[in-house]
């Protein structure tokens, strides 16, 4: 149901005219995400400045049974973020409350408003000597209360973890307004239920996050980073093993990539390739801290298994950039390529080679002539399996099969005891497989806590759990 107008009229008036956007022009960036799949209407974005506005906002949006779909960078490909085409959601955006409010490099914390631009966290570690590890492509626009709703990993998940396991406290703003202040700065807590862990992925259904602690580490005094290619997936994983054992378990970093996403950043990115020749496979790996010539001892010893055919190591910083912009153009460079139908999986590492054979067969018997833009955190199990559309084809035909294609990709993940959606989300894209993908009594307890903290269901309706699965 729409808001009417006095209740429009009373939002607005808690952060402001100058922040209450009403006009489609003004509400188009909030209203789009990158790919252009979603695109929704609303009739108000509110831009609160504070928690105690985000407060008064939710009061009167469960008071008057309002949705809000609370947005913080609007980075993500799932739609949790993003009104619906229905034009009845309020749109709360976090990108006012962006104060860092402070960093203890002592006890190893940040502390920052849910609107942070990732890149300034990272920026005000790096200036007192620390490090917080979170990086993912789009760390210069994605902002900290989005990378936690939706748990986010990137590049450094083998070394540090996802944004669950970088986070020690949160500030939410529940349903009804109330506000739970649990910026604790503790690593040890042992008194009750941790409510942080209920937030951290909830993609903003339970209760808006409008604030964290999180923690910052040692900052690593060098690193060495090689591009390097080999025959196989399974060599990929090899490699992997002997890197850990070989390097004292210092791998941060370890990117399968395949041969067709390098060469689309070539081609499309203006990237240089790395290597003298190509190859069917790549890794991007990266040691932090590591012994003289640790990276150079593994490539030898992987050279002389036959796991290893060619590689580079970046000789200055330089060198690292231009290896890390390959890996992080791909998605970008898709896009000329015409229609993409992406999947962010994860399956057991050990794994991996045998789900790409298999999600590769299985995907070819489906639409002959699709071309597999593999790349991922192979250190993790983390792959983005993408598809682009056959050459010649038709891209709108192409993108009609989405669905379909889904289901035969998922399908093998779930054979592999894989996870459909490993750093994305579920968001609206695939809240309808929830019920395919988890069990009763998972699904049971999902929808408890739903209940339990938004009662009227005004927050982000019909993510993550299937709406049908709340009436």
């Amino acid at each position: 149901m729409r808001p009417s107008p006095a209740t429009l009229d009373r939002l607005a008036a808690v952060v402001g005219e100058a922040h209450a956007i009403r006009d489609p022009a003004g509400m188009d960036g909030y209203m789009r995400e990158w790919r252009q799949i979603w695109v929704g209407r609303s009739p108000l974005v509110l831009r609160p400045s504070s928690t105690e506005e985000v407060s008064r906002i939710l009061a009167i949006a469960d008071e008057t049974r309002t949705a809000i779909v609370p947005q913080a960078g609007n980075t993500g490909l799932c739609g949790g973020q993003t009104a619906t085409e229905a034009g009845n959601e309020v749109v709360l955006s976090l990108d006012r409350m962006n104060r860092i409010l402070s960093v203890d490099p002592a006890n190893n914390t940040i502390t920052a408003e849910a609107g942070v631009i990732l890149k300034s966290l990272q920026e005000a570690a790096d200036a007192v000597d620390r490090l917080f590890p979170l990086s993912l492509a789009s760390e210069g626009s994605c902002r900290i209360g989005g990378n936690l709703s939706t748990n986010a990993g990137g590049l450094n998940v083998i070394a540090y973890g996802n944004a669950r396991d970088l986070c020690l406290g949160l500030e939410v703003v529940l349903a009804d307004g109330r506000v739970w202040n649990g910026l604790r700065r503790l690593r040890k807590d042992n008194t009750g239920y941790d409510l942080r862990d209920i937030f951290i992925g909830a993609e903003g259904t339970l209760g808006i996050i409008t604030g964290a602690v999180l923690k910052l580490f040692p900052k690593p005094r060098s690193r060495e980073t090689a591009f390097i290619a080999v025959p196989s997936p399974q060599a990929a994983v090899d490699l992997l093993s002997l890197m850990k054992d070989m390097s004292g378990n210092r791998v941060v970093a370890f990117e399968l990539i395949a041969d067709l996403a390098l060469q689309f950043s070539v081609r499309h990115a203006g990237v240089r390739h790395p290597l003298a020749a190509a190859a069917p496979w790549y890794v991007l790996a990266e040691l932090a801290d590591p012994a003289p010539d640790a990276m150079a001892g593994v490539l030898e010893a992987a050279m002389e298994r036959g796991i290893v055919s060619d590689a580079a190591i970046a000789q200055s910083e330089g060198q690292r950039a231009s290896f890390w912009s390959a890996r992080e153009l791909i998605s970008e460079s898709q896009k000329p390529e015409g229609g993409s139908i992406k999947h962010d999986v994860a399956v057991p590492v050990s794994q991996v080679p045998r789900f790409l054979a298999e999600a590769d067969a299985a995907v070819s018997a489906f639409l002959p002539g699709a071309r597999f833009v593999s790349f991922g955190h192979l250190g993790d199990g983390n792959i983005h399996y993408n598809i682009s559309q056959p050459v010649g084809m038709d891209k709108q035909a192409f993108l009609d099969l989405w669905n379909g294609m889904n289901d035969v990709v998922f399908a093998v993940v779930q054979r592999f005891g894989g996870s459909i959606s490993a750093e994305h989300g579920i968001g609206r894209l695939k809240a309808h497989r929830m019920t395919a993908i988890k069990p009763p009594v998972e699904l049971a307890m999902m929808r408890q806590l739903k209940s339990a903290f938004d009662p009227n269901n005004i927050l982000n309706p019909g993510r993550v759990l299937p709406p049908e699965y709340l009436s």
